[in-house]
């Protein structure tokens, strides 16, 4: 299990990193582009570490379904979606939309059993703890608002306050 909590903060930690990347080169270089030089080059590391780490056996697909092999076309979806959304509501914000989406929707298709999933009894300790992560979706997002207009009141009556913080 540590090993497996290792790897999730490690994939976490590679994902804030990869999305501040994506979003600086959207600026420069447009959703599509950005898309594209993210799973193209995606592509061409996993390539050349699968053939390092598995060799020929990295072409021995048959036992696998169809449909799995759509799941590179949600990486599309998954790249420009979390770029835009950092482009309209920042990064912060929008990863956390991004977070609470994945577990909102993780617990219902592992209560549901969809995709070939063990079904797994919803619970409502996992209720509970979705609605926590949405409710710290929402304090954030209400706390950053309210910090926006206390600096404007604060320029508004105290211009030197402006200086001074531009300064220090």
């Amino acid at each position: 299990m540590l090993l497996g909590l290792l790897f999730a903060l490690l994939a976490g930690t590679l994902v804030g990193l990869q999305n501040i990347f994506n979003s600086k080169v959207n600026e420069k270089a447009g959703s599509w582009t950005t898309t594209t030089l993210v799973l193209g080059l995606g592509f061409l590391a996993s390539f050349i570490l699968g053939l390092f780490f598995e060799g020929s056996n990295m072409f021995n697909l048959q036992q696998m379904k169809g449909w799995y092999w759509f799941s590179g076309l949600l990486g599309i979806g998954v790249v420009a979606g979390i770029v835009q959304a950092i482009k309209y509501l920042g990064p912060t914000f929008a990863i956390s939309i991004v977070l609470t989406s994945q577990l909102g929707f993780a617990v219902l298709w592992d209560s549901l059993g969809w995709m070939g999933l063990e079904k797994v009894p919803f619970t409502f300790q996992q209720f509970l703890g979705v609605l926590v992560i949405i409710a710290g979706a929402i304090v954030f997002k209400w706390s950053e608002g309210r910090e926006e207009k206390a600096e404007v009141i604060l320029t508004r009556h105290d211009p030197k306050a402006e200086i001074s913080r531009s300064i220090g």
